[in-house]
Order: structure tokens, then sequence, then C-alpha cells
């Protein structure tokens, strides 16, 4: 491994600790110490999670708690560790020990270290919710590297994630570097002389299996009467704290009704390591025999293989990988007759257990912490390589002007093409009305930006919008290739509504009067096919276009018809699709979601209609909420989310139209009510162009007006296609005519890494 020459010296340690009572403290403990005794002059300050209730007397090392639910608590470790000198953050990651859906609030503490990062994934699994998949490619992303302690977890992060392989590490879980010891010693220390000692640790839950073990006792005393069973661990306090003792009692029932009470022994306490070490050395088999295969690491199971204990187990994942060649048997998940067979073949054979200690003793070498550490170290000095480049958000507490210099670079004498390779126009895709009507309506929006090109630009997407309807057809066609030649006789609704929209913006807001009146004329010829459309985005797009040509010219039939018609619509849908937990449209989210919102309040506006208006702002705000982040930032609507009935949104890809679509209909509702609240909502949506995002990364230039295609799942798309750069340029032509300057955003850091 490549290293930066320089030894880390000084790290902070996120996880939990002891005394709390868990797996994940345990190991959290021992790997600070393995680490300060591989490198003595370390400084390794813990930083402790408390559980909800949780009060602990934590020793001197850890210098930090954190409670779970306290995002208060998260945002003071950070400032605390980027002020301790640290030089590298290791997080132990389990998804149960943090705040938030999914264990979330841990993104806004890192988001707010500028420290490298090292995770370490203690579980990790093969169909995570759309919550745990987010947290996981969040700590992807900012992660130098991730910890996992088995070859299955490389394999899934890959398989399931997308993550590059060189930046997974595979590191066993620790064991304690101890002889291998004398058992009938080790037995006298505990009154089990004479015994043949099986037994299982760990946290009592029903997830361990002791009922499979109780259920194959039988058939194991009848051959080997000698037989003891230890159940060694405290009940899980959570379990404890919701109904006592009540499952431990029912497992020593079970014993009772089975006949093997005397064969079975609860020692119900939280072992120490040391002791567990001790019970450990007693033991003639070890038995996992767990129910859950997405099993990526047992702490336990890593110290009975290193302390050479013969092991008989389920296949959960760890398990599988740790036993093969020999190093413990397997039994299937609940198979009692199984464990039975396996447990008394190994006691029959006293050679062939003693074989497997030894293979097991063997390999337990290459897990014992001295190792461990030298790893996690190798992996801390080559993560403090030099930091990327990071440069000032410009403009994030400030309205952006706008600038045409993007929509130049797309722009020819035909129209803007759609797509590019990063900034360059990709003539491939050739154009599209949907992207030409855009740029036309932002031609009328440039405030003190217009001028001469702006008109000439005008002309130029107002003549493809044009071209683009097809009185045969009664429809406007979307998709023309860069040799000119149409790839449709009929483009779709969406398309339709769209550059209707366009065409009635222009007939209201273009400066020059042969502007208007082209738009005026193609409005009356195209907007009454607009009333046939099926798709409430298409309808929605089309009574926009109605109701900014109404603004111009009050009393206009058609527009008054369209805003009526598609208001009742829309109120209608939101009537029969709305559920307690759904306030929308329909049944899933798709695109440009907030302009549906959008058009209901318009036509409540419009019409005078109180019950519409309302209608629309209850669900513009539910839309708002879930476009909201816990931290309080903008995240949008992913793609990924689109066609998943009444199902929360996904985070990626996250397009910048609908931060734009939120900022128009954000401010549409405040100048509505004047509700502040939908003034911090077009600011929230317009801030996620500066950086305000699940990256932390700016997307949009004030330079040129250019802004980047979305936020992926593996960062930043840099390519600058029409859409992106459209959508942004329009926002900010918002943002400005509104006259609401963007007030300074939450306590975020102030520089954005450059996605390059």
């Amino acid at each position: 491994m490549v290293t930066t020459g320089k030894q880390t010296r000084h790290i902070a340690l996120i996880g939990n600790h002891p005394p709390r009572m868990c797996g994940i403290a345990t190991f959290t403990a021992d790997l600070r110490a393995a680490l300060v005794s591989a490198r003595p002059d370390l400084i390794a300050d813990v930083f402790a999670m408390d559980e909800p209730g949780g009060l602990h007397a934590y020793p001197p090392e850890v210098v930090c708690q954190i409670g779970q639910a306290d995002l208060a608590d998260y945002r003071a470790a950070a400032r605390r560790i980027n002020q301790s000198g640290a030089e590298l953050l290791c997080v132990q990651h389990e998804y149960g020990i943090f705040g938030g859906s999914a264990g979330a609030h841990l993104l806004r503490l890192i988001e707010r270290v500028d420290l490298p990062l090292v995770v370490t994934l203690h579980t990790i699994l093969t169909d995570p919710s759309p919550e745990q998949r987010f947290v996981i490619d969040a700590l992807a992303r900012r992660a130098s590297r991730l910890i996992v302690m088995a070859e299955k977890g490389r394999q899934i992060l890959e398989r399931v994630h997308g993550i590059a392989p060189a930046r997974i590490m595979v590191i066993p879980h620790g064991v304690p570097d101890r002889p291998l010891a004398d058992i009938d010693v080790a037995k006298a220390r505990f009154g089990f002389e004479g015994r043949k000692v099986l037994l299982t640790f760990g946290l009592l839950s029903p997830n361990k299996g002791i009922e499979t073990m109780i259920r194959a006792l039988p058939a194991i005393v009848a051959g080997h009467p000698d037989t003891l069973y230890v159940i060694l661990g405290a009940s899980h306090p959570q379990l404890v704290a919701q109904q006592g003792e009540a499952y431990r009692d029912r497992l020593a029932a079970l014993a009772r009704e089975l006949g093997v009470e005397a064969h079975v022994r609860f020692v119900n306490e939280f072992t120490e390591t040391e002791r567990l070490l001790d019970y450990l050395e007693a033991v003639d088999i070890y038995v996992t025999p767990y129910l859950n295969e997405a099993q990526i690491t047992s702490g336990t199971l890593s110290y009975a293989v290193g302390l050479g204990k013969p092991v008989v187990s389920t296949p959960y994942w760890h398990a599988a990988e740790l036993l093969a060649n020999g190093v413990g048997l397997l039994a299937p998940f609940g198979d009692s007759a199984a464990f039975a067979r396996a447990i008394t073949g190994l006691l029959d054979d006293d050679a062939a257990r003693e074989a497997m200690r030894c293979r097991a003793y063997e390999v337990g070498r290459s897990m014992i912490w001295r190792r461990v550490a030298d790893a996690y170290l190798d992996i801390f000095d080559s993560a403090r390589a030099p930091r990327p480049l990071r440069l000032p958000v410009a403009g994030r507490g400030d309205r952006i002007a706008p600038r045409l210099a993007a929509v130049e670079r797309l722009t020819d004498h035909c129209g803007i093409l759609q797509h590019s390779v990063f900034s360059v126009p990709d003539r491939r895709h050739g154009y599209c009305v949907d992207d030409n009507a855009r740029a036309l309506i932002l031609m009328h929006r440039l405030g003190d930006a217009r001028g001469e090109r702006s008109e000439a630009l005008a002309t130029i997407y107002a003549s493809f919008v044009q071209h683009a309807w097809n009185p045969d057809r009664a429809a406007f066609r979307n998709f023309m290739s860069y040799d000119r030649q149409w790839l449709e006789e009929a483009g779709s609704e969406d398309s339709c509504g769209r550059a209707l929209w366009a065409v009635g913006v222009t007939a209201a807001e273009a400066r020059r009067p042969d502007l208007r009146r082209w738009a005026h004329n193609l409005f009356n010829e195209a907007a009454p096919h607009a009333l046939s459309f099926h798709n409430l985005r298409s309808s929605a797009f089309a009574l926009l276009g109605a109701e900014a040509l109404l603004e111009g010219q009050p009393g206009h039939a058609m527009a008054q018809h369209i805003i009526e018609t598609v208001g009742k619509r829309l109120a209608a849908a939101l009537a029969a699709v709305r559920r307690p937990d759904w306030v929308w449209f329909e049944p899933t989210l798709g695109y440009d979601n907030a302009r549906i919102a959008e058009a209901l309040i318009r036509a409540g506006m419009v019409l005078d209609d109180a019950a519409m208006h309302g209608a629309g702002l209850e669900a513009l705000g539910w839309l708002d909420r879930i476009q909201t982040c816990e931290d309080g930032h903008f995240r949008a609507v992913g793609s990924e989310s689109f066609n998943r009935p009444f199902a929360p949104p996904l985070p990626y890809d996250q397009q910048p139209l609908e931060a734009w679509a939120m900022v128009d209909a954000a401010l549409t509702a405040w100048t509505a009510t004047r509700d502040p609240v939908w003034h911090a909502a077009a600011q929230r949506a317009w801030r996620w162009y500066l950086g305000d995002n699940d990256l932390g990364q700016p997307i949009a230039s004030a330079a040129d007006g250019s802004c980047f295609d979305g936020l992926m799942r593996d960062g930043v798309n840099l390519n600058t296609g029409a859409e992106s750069v459209l959508a942004f340029q329009l926002a900010a032509c918002a943002m400005a005519q509104s006259g609401l300057a963007a007030s300074d955003s939450p306590e975020r850091p102030e520089a954005g890494a450059v996605a390059v």
C-alpha cells in the first residue's frame, strides 16, 4: 500500500464504547487499544454514541458523547473534531447506532469534518432499503477507504452499491493473542470438570437461534450424557426494556420440557473480554446457531477461532467464509437434527476435534489484534494523501445575475442542442422542442440582461417552436436530428404542453410586438388541443401557458377555459389519490413535480377559488417536506423514484429541473400568501445549485451560467446539457425578479469539493 510517508499521530474514532453493552462497543475499545499498542505515540480520541436514555460512566479516552437522536450533538462533535488536531476520522458504522432514517444523522457530522475518513462497515445488506442505500452511498462517496471484515462484504459493496474494488479493504475482526490453552485446566476455573462443554455467547435475543441448539440437545445427550451447553451473555438491553427476562424464561422452559434442563446452564452477565476468553478456553465446541444469513461479521465467532475452538454454525456469511477448509462445520438454519449430528460426530472423534482445533488456531494467527492494528494504521497513513482542491462557493448567499454564455454555446442557427459532452455540444442527439421552449421562456425573463442578443436568440427559438408545430396532427413534434430531420410526426403530450407554455409566455411577455403577435396566433391554433391531454403534467404545462397569456391579455376565452378545465381536473385528481401520508395528484412521483402544484395554485388565484388554491398549497407543502432532508437542504426527488407507487422518494439521480420547478412554485405560493415559509422553500431549492445539496458541491457557475447535469450516486454529472443550463438560468431569473435575496445558508461547510 502506498502511503504519504507521514505516520498518522492523531485520530478521532466514532462508535459505541464500554460500558455500553454491545459488540460494536467492545470492538471500538479493542481496536483503539490495539492501535495505541502498535503506535504508542498515537492519540486516539473516542466520540461515543449514546442510545436514548443511556447514561454511561465512560473512561478518559472517551472525550465526547453524542446523543443518538440529537442533531446538535453531531454538530458539536464535528466542531470538536475539527478543533482537536485530529488528522483522520475513523467511524464504526452500524445503522442502528446513529439517529435519523437508517442512521442518516451521521452524514450531518461527517460533512462538517474536513478530514480524511475511513469507515468500518459492520453490517452490509444485499437488499438495502432506499434509506439504507442512501446512507452507504453517501459514506462511500466521502470515505477514503471502506473496511469490511469478510470478502463477502467486498462483493456486496461492489455489486449492490457499485463501489470500486480499490476503495474497499478486507481486514478481519481482531482477536486477542493467547496461546493454545489446556482445556482441562480452563474447565476447572468454572467447575466444568468431566463435562463436554458447548458454548454460545452474546447478548441474548431471539435471532441467536438458541432454540435450535436446545432442541438438538436430547440427541446429543443420548450419546454423550456429560454434555453441558453454556449460554453465556446478558439479555439484550432493548429486549429487557420491552419484556424483561421473558425470553430467557421461555428458553429455560423449553429445556425443562425436553428433559435437558440439567445439561443447560445460563450465565446471565455481560462478560468483559478477558473473562469471555477464559470461558472460551474451557470450551470443547463453540456453537453459533444464528438465524440471519446476512451477518457479515461475528466478533465472538472470530474470538472462538482465534483461540482454536472447533465451531459448529449456521451458514451465515461470516461463518461460511471463516469456517471453510475444515476450520469448522456448517448446519442449515434452524435444523436441530443437523446440529445434533455435527456436534455428536465431533464429540465421538477426539482426533478429528483436535485437528480442527489446531486448524482454527492457525487461522486465528492472521487475525490477532496487532496485525489488524497494523493494517488499519497503513490505511490511515495512506488516506492522508493530499486533499482535493476546495474552492469557495461563489454567490452562495446572493442572487446571481443571468449569464447567456452557456446558452449561446449550445445554440446554433437552428435552435439549442439537447446535450453536451462536458461543455462541448453533442450533435449526435440533435434538438428538441422541450429545450427550445424553455430557452424561449428564458429570453423573456432575463430582466435587465435583455438586449439585442437575447432578442435574436428569441427569434431562433420561436422559429424552432413554430417549425415543430404539425397542424396535420394538431401536435408539436419534439425530436429533430442534427441534419434537420424530424424524428417523429407528433411529440409526447409533455412536449406539446411545454411548447404551449412557452408560446403563452411569449404572447404575454415578449418585448417585440411581432413576437407577441406570432405567439398569440400560434396559441389560438394549438391551445384547443390541450384540452384532450391525458397526462396531468402536460395539462399543467398548458395551464401555465394559458395563465401567462391571460395576464397579458385578460378575457382570452380559450386561456380562461383551459384554466377552468385543467384546474378542476387537477383538484379532482388530488382528491381522488391523496392519503394521509400522500398528499399528491398521482400515486407516483416523477419529474417536474412542483409544476402540477404550481398550476393548481395559479388556477385557484385566477378563478378566485379558495378551495382550489388551498389544495394546491397543501400539495406543494407536502412536496416541499419530502424534498427537504433532515439537515434542512433541498433534496430533489431522484429519477430512481419514478413509478414507485406511494413510496418515499429515492435520492438519486437529482436533476436541476426539479430545483427550478420548486423555485417557481414556491415563489408563486409566496406571492399568493406572503407566508415566509414559501420564501424559505424557494431559497432552499435555489441554494441546491450553489452547493447546499447532498454532495455539498456547487453544480452551477456564476461566471458563464452553465450547470452540471445533476447529482449522481458517485458524484456530479459533469456534462452541461441544455435542460440543466436553462433550469439554472431560469431559477436565477426567478430569484432575481422576486426581489428576495437569499439569506445565509444553514450551518454548513463554506466550501464545496470541486467535482473533477
